[in-house]
């Protein structure tokens, strides 16, 4: 689990919550005549780097993997948004959109212009609340199914509803003054998705990911028809368990098992849960988290996680989980043979983000806890009439991100200040105790200049009013459980694999030039024979369709 800082005193002043709608769904429909794919499957690895899948081709060369990458085109330069976190790393994917063009900043954030959870009375309510779209808004986040309420989990878990919003509690939702309702992940994106398109345009649409949360990525006109979404930060394997599935890699194997289990229904043309036959998606496939996992544990299963000494070659776990990964897509292409898709269909590979470091001997753990405690403090020496404490909330994985009571100039100043003035001691890979400057950071953005890093307006309600940089190995925990993590800016964190592969892929090259993530999303409605511009993050950004022939 991520170190989350919740502060309670909210701050006042915001900008209104931009929402966005696009036509309702009609009826199913052929792929357009100009298509050139029928169905794209996408395949979403957390923490699979370029530099991870290079080596595994590299040293398997009639593997999976390899072939995807053979009869494909191989972007060798990818890069996922800033904030490398998995929420705005999928949304970019599935919208062609950053953070100042979605709204979305990460999967626990904070916005100046909302309401806190659970406000019935708006009228004079003072706005600035966390935004908690992760495992929290469960019914049930200590349950797989999230509350739905299924017997015999979790071997049941593929009876989970279509329906993942039904599995958000709204008591756990920031509230819009406005209307003085809970505000869903989906009405919280400003813009729509390629599922929205594609359901508009009477094609069918699927996707697994690891939180009901993950509704977001059917947009406000809910575009996604088939969602599996269990919950990934359950008690594993079962209920009332000390630890969730993200705690044992092979705990994540298995968890990651039951989404694959629902793709191949789909290839199928089958619903997820494998009991009808609506026909294959045209938009359709899942998130992995078993690489993640393998990154991110010190040991598990008696193995060693992360990589080796020389921050390339993969450790025993990893090495496993790229195994396992490469089982997966080796099934998935035997069921596109088996149901003669082969021909129609392009598998698209690649990441929500990367893990940083690589190199186990530049890990340094930070506890940003205890840097904020100070900061607050030294603020409130300061400043005794002041807003305290003045942090409001920060997210701090492997970036700093932190939303400010106070926004001044004066205060966002002094937060910087502080930050690059601090120094203390944080511990090794070994555990062992080492020192850190500047807070463990290389470079702070604060008040105006954050907003201009991040290109949105200053004074916006969802922007962090502090970003910090980290110096390279840079880990933010206050325990000693994890050896990488992601949401920074380091190119480990965004440089990231993606390849685009199939029989109607024309050309199978490599191409080195710079891409972003974001370009996946106009690149499917492009292979399906719809118009790029029908999203409108492509249109405010001009995201390109990615060169594939």
């Amino acid at each position: 689990m991520r170190r989350r800082a919740r502060l309670t005193v909210m701050s006042a002043g915001a900008l209104a919550l931009v929402g966005g709608t696009v036509s309702v769904a009609a009826p199913h429909a052929a792929a357009h005549p100009d298509a050139r794919a029928k169905h794209v499957l996408l395949l979403s690895v957390d923490g699979l780097h370029e530099s991870d899948l290079a080596w595994w081709v590299r040293h398997h060369p009639d593997s999976a993997l390899a072939s995807l990458v053979h009869d494909g085109v191989d972007f060798t330069n990818a890069r996922t948004p800033f904030p490398s976190d998995s929420f705005p790393g999928m949304v970019g994917q599935v919208t062609g959109g950053n953070p100042s063009s979605t709204g979305v900043y990460y999967d626990d954030s904070y916005n100046h212009a909302l309401l806190p959870p659970g406000t019935t009375s708006c009228t004079g309510a003072t706005p600035g609340t966390e935004v908690t779209y992760f495992e929290q808004l469960d019914i049930n986040q200590h349950s797989i199914d999230a509350g739905q309420g299924l017997a015999g989990l979790p071997g049941s878990i593929l009876q989970l509803t279509s329906d993942a919003r039904s599995l958000i509690d709204p008591k756990q939702l920031p509230v819009d003054p406005a209307t003085c309702t809970p505000v869903y992940p989906d009405q919280y994106l400003k813009v729509n998705t390629i599922f929205e398109v594609a359901s508009a345009a009477g094609l069918r649409t699927a996707w697994s990911d690891k939180h009901p949360a993950y509704e977001i990525l059917g947009g406000a006109t809910q575009g996604v028809q088939d969602f599996f979404t269990p919950e990934i930060n359950s008690d594993a394997p079962t209920l009332g368990s000390s630890n969730d599935w993200t705690t044992d890699n092979a705990l994540t194997m298995q968890y990651d098992s039951y989404k694959v289990q629902a793709v191949l229904n789909w290839i199928k043309g089958l619903n997820h849960q494998g009991t009808a036959s609506p026909g294959t998606p045209a938009i359709f496939g899942m998130n992995f988290q078993t690489v993640s996992t393998a990154q991110k544990l010190p040991t598990s299963d008696g193995l060693q996680g992360g990589y080796e000494a020389d921050g390339v070659t993969p450790g025993p776990l990893l090495l496993r989980a790229l195994g396992y990964i490469d089982d997966q897509v080796a099934a998935m292409q035997s069921a596109l043979r088996a149901q003669h898709l082969e021909d129609s269909t392009v598998v698209i590979l690649s990441a929500k983000h990367g893990q940083s470091p690589q190199t186990p001997s530049a890990l340094k753990r930070i506890d940003d806890g205890a840097i904020i405690t100070a900061l607050n403090t030294s603020w409130h020496t300061a400043h005794p009439s002041g807003v305290n404490p003045l942090v409001a909330f920060s997210i701090d994985d492997d970036g700093w991100l932190m939303w400010l009571n106070d926004r001044s100039n004066t205060a966002t100043s002094f937060a910087k200040d502080f930050l690059l003035d601090h120094s203390g001691t944080g511990n090794d890979i070994n555990g062992a105790t080492v020192p850190y400057e500047h807070s463990g950071l290389a470079r702070v953005f604060a008040g105006e200049a954050a907003a201009d890093f991040m290109n949105v307006r200053p004074g916006d309600a969802r922007v962090p009013d502090v970003i910090g940089i980290v110096q390279y190995g840079v880990v933010y925990t206050g325990k000693k459980g994890k050896i990488a993590e992601h949401g920074g800016d380091d190119p480990q964190d965004r440089h990231v694999a993606l390849v685009v592969s199939g029989d109607p892929i024309d050309e199978h090259r490599t191409v080195d030039d710079r891409v972003e993530t974001t370009q996946i999303a106009p690149t499917i409605l492009a292979l399906l024979g719809l118009d790029p511009d029908a999203l409108r993050a492509v249109q405010i950004e001009h995201t390109a369709v990615l060169p594939v022939g």
